[in-house]
């Protein structure tokens, strides 16, 4: 029984589950063997252990990740977190895991790796002579308000970085943490330095639980938007994933709300499946949505031409084909109608500089 072909390995029977949204977990792509656990009959019944999360911390050379990929808006990121707790089950992230010699399943969700040191590795590095500014975005593989982040506070030292040198800032999240964080955001934001993205997937409470176990309720992330905008942050609400059957009905319903919020931005992005995810999601339709599993994957299909996955620059993030035209039109006009801006908004590069020292000369103008 190996995952690679479509099915996964049974659940472990000594683990007892709890908000995760894999069930089992797989070998990595980069794995040489896939090792399954069967009874003989011989083994002593034992009492289930919750599955609880590890987190190790790890002292990275560097923290700014660069990147040319033709089809991303920024071409460097930072990620404080490897794996994420939220668990969310379509989570595009879940492969990377893979290149640490884990699981794509639970281990994506429960073994996370916390980049101590963040803050001052930025600092050496945005300081070099050799540094050319531009924005650098934050969660753009896995959640820096992941639950993790609460305790572990690698954040806000990021933050107080950025805000000193005047280096602009982009966020991806769903973690409420990020209001923690609020005056960092503010002081960025109020430079033109700074803007927010929050993921809401769908507005049905169930659903979220059961596909994004760990992450906060849809009405929590509508009240993160209106608190970073009244705090004066630019948000734009991703409608992502935009998955076909369970969510797709919901894309003017979710803009709608999220624009009273106080979101003045939008995008949105299909569901994609790439390398392992493809098998976990199945078969949490198979677990939480059988009467629909098949017909998700076939309207999922018809926009990545049969695939479970389209991989192509300028096609993985669009999709194609009449379903995802559709989705385009419709994504447009309800972002038209309830008076979205288009694309990102602008930010300010022009200041950036080291901060002021002691015994500095002042500048007159």
């Amino acid at each position: 029984m190996f995952y690679r072909g479509a099915m996964l390995p049974p659940r472990d029977p000594d683990e007892r589950l709890k908000a995760r949204g894999a069930d089992t977990r797989p070998s990595g792509r980069f794995e040489a063997q896939d090792r399954i656990r069967e009874s003989d009959g011989w083994d002593m019944p034992e009492e289930q252990a919750l599955l609880r999360t590890e987190v190790v911390q790890e002292r990275p050379r560097s923290i700014i990740t660069r990147n040319n990929s033709p089809d991303i808006a920024f071409d460097r990121s930072i990620n404080p977190y490897r794996g994420c707790e939220h668990g969310c089950i379509y989570c595009y992230a879940r492969p990377s895991h893979a290149y640490l010699g884990l699981s794509p399943g639970l281990d994506f969700e429960t073994r996370i790796t916390a980049k101590t040191g963040a803050a001052e590795l930025l600092q050496q590095e945005i300081g070099r002579r050799s540094y050319r500014v531009a924005p650098i975005a934050l969660g753009t593989n896995t959640d820096p308000y992941q639950p993790i982040e609460a305790r572990l506070q690698i954040m806000p030292g990021i933050l107080r970085v950025l805000r000193d040198w005047n280096h602009p800032v982009t966020l991806v999240t769903r973690g409420h943490t990020v209001l923690r964080d609020l005056d960092l955001w503010a002081e960025l934001a109020a430079k033109d330095q700074a803007a927010v993205g929050v993921s809401v997937t769908t507005l049905d409470a169930a659903l979220a639980r059961a596909m994004e176990p760990r992450a906060p309720a849809p009405l929590t992330r509508l009240k993160m938007i209106a608190a970073l905008s009244q705090a004066g942050v630019p948000v734009r609400v991703m409608v992502a994933p935009v998955i076909p059957v369970l969510t797709e009905a919901e894309i003017e319903t979710i803009l709608g709300a999220a624009r009273k919020a106080g979101a003045s931005h939008a995008s949105y992005i299909p569901l994609r499946l790439p390398h392992e995810v493809a098998p976990l999601f199945r078969d949490w339709l198979q677990r939480h949505r059988p009467g629909m599993a098949q017909h998700v994957m076939n309207r999922l299909q018809a926009m990545r031409g049969g695939r479970d996955n389209d991989p192509r620059y300028g096609h993985r993030f669009r999709g194609e084909g009449i379903e995802a035209q559709l989705l385009r039109q419709r994504f447009r006009l309800a972002r038209r109608r309830l008076g979205y801006g288009e694309g990102s908004p602008p930010l300010d590069c022009s200041r950036f500089g080291p901060p002021a020292r002691k015994g500095d000369q002042l500048c007159l103008f």
